[in-house]
């Protein structure tokens, strides 16, 4: 007996989607078959956050936005960078920026799906879902 394919959506409808939250990329599964239209967060987690954190990533997203304006051509930023302005600007002192470096850098894979911004590491454009240590950002012109 020949197997059915557990798959009831077209191929072209599985394309690769990226977290509304993380920004990380979510690839399409044969048990999202169904809801795959739907799907929006790459996990439990992230649909937690989604209903908790649209202030924050509105103004991550706007300071990155900020500081990659100032960037003159061919020069990157650090998401510390950003980290330590938004902590400084919420009245923060000491250390506490570094609690604000993955928000961060899940706004940064935020615009670099939607197109604003590459993610960089040693100078090559990196898979912002799959890069691992330090990275720069610098905007698309």
């Amino acid at each position: 007996m020949a197997h059915r394919s557990r798959s009831s959506a077209p191929v072209e409808d599985r394309a690769d989607k990226v977290c509304a939250v993380c920004g990380r990329t979510i690839t399409w599964r044969a048990k999202w078959a169904r809801d795959w239209p739907q799907v929006r967060h790459c996990s439990d987690a992230c649909r937690a956050r989604a209903r908790s954190g649209a202030g924050e990533r509105e103004e991550l997203e706007a300071a990155l936005r900020e500081r990659l304006a100032r960037c003159s051509a061919g020069t990157t930023a650090c998401p510390s960078e950003v980290a330590r302005a938004v902590h400084a600007a919420r009245g923060g002192s000491g250390d506490g920026w570094r609690d604000l470096m993955e928000p961060v850098r899940q706004a940064a894979r935020r615009l670099a799906a939607d197109g604003e911004l590459e993610i960089t590491q040693n100078g090559v454009v990196v898979d912002p879902s799959r890069a691992k240590g330090p990275v720069r950002l610098r905007p698309v012109r």
